[in-house]
């Protein structure tokens, strides 16, 4: 997973290859309409940390609708998050103001495997061993 800095971002974004979704969006209305086609980025609102619809709508998108490009986390997202992100399907994240990217990086050593399965690996470990 790609982390970024809040204060990092770029000022010159390819905005027209980005989609923000809303958390109330309709993701099978936006798929149905071809508003998914061709965009490189979706960006997925935490608004605040307690407020988890954008892990349902990244796991949606990558199961369901076959989003293949860059789901990004924006708004309140905080380190302790960044793992259960990247295992619903997010694949960047901007960071809350104030939050240290090196100290971020360091939540994915501290997680070396799972036993359910997620976006990146669906078998469970049971099922992962037995192959």
């Amino acid at each position: 997973m790609k982390i970024i800095a809040a204060n990092a971002i770029p000022a010159s974004v390819n905005v027209e290859k980005t989609l923000k979704i809303a958390n109330d969006a309709d993701l099978a209305e936006l798929a149905a309409s071809g508003a998914l086609e061709g965009v490189a980025r979706l960006e997925l609102e935490f608004p605040k940390f307690t407020d988890g619809r954008a892990y349902s709508q990244a796991l949606l998108l990558r199961r369901r609708y076959k989003f293949t490009g860059d789901i990004r986390a924006t708004g309140d997202v905080l380190i302790d998050q960044l793992v259960h992100m990247q295992r619903s399907g997010f694949t960047s994240a901007v960071l809350a103001e104030g939050v240290d990217p090196a100290a971020a990086e360091r939540q994915f050593e501290r997680f070396a495997a799972f036993y359910q399965g997620d976006v990146l690996e669906p078998r469970p470990l049971f099922a992962r061993e037995a192959a």
